[in-house]
């Protein structure tokens, strides 16, 4: 395992505690490098949406945990939020929940001359997403050719 993702399922199994205490939903861990700086990044959501102070308790458990743990040789920055509208679609429980909505689909490479599709999810596997688009037609993408997949929105 890479040290990124093992620094991921690291701070994903040390937060849990306090997310499930506080009924919150982990959505998302990731440890990246954005210029010059590593980020660690947690996204937390809740039913009827996460708020500041939410985002404040759970940044200040993580970063207490840190202190402890002492677990990532890089300097980073801590980063807590909430996953936003257009958060993406990763581990089957959002797929699970998307099951009948709108979503976007971007690839990596073109299939027929387009790169992204919108339609209505309808199943999904480990390696497969299906979903109807608007002619009714019936489209399945490997999950391996798919950038990004995430819920529609209109404003």
């Amino acid at each position: 395992m890479a040290k990124k993702e093992a620094y991921e399922q690291r701070t994903e199994e040390l937060i849990m505690p306090v997310i499930e205490k506080n009924h919150f939903e982990l959505v998302d861990v990731e440890f990246v490098k954005e210029g010059s700086n590593w980020y660690l990044r947690l996204y937390v959501d809740k039913e009827g949406g996460i708020t500041i102070d939410d985002c404040e308790l759970v940044s200040r458990a993580m970063s207490d945990i840190l202190d402890r743990e002492d677990y990532i040789e890089e300097s980073y920055i801590l980063e807590v939020s909430s996953p936003g509208l257009g958060r993406p679609l990763k581990k089957d429980k959002d797929f699970v929940r998307s099951i009948g909505e709108e979503v976007e689909i971007r690839l990596y490479k073109a299939v027929e001359k387009q790169k992204e599709f919108t339609g209505i999810l309808k199943d999904f596997d480990k390696n497969s997403v299906t979903i109807e688009l608007e002619n009714g037609e019936g489209r399945i993408f490997n999950r391996s050719d798919i950038a990004l997949i995430r819920l529609a929105f209109d404003f």
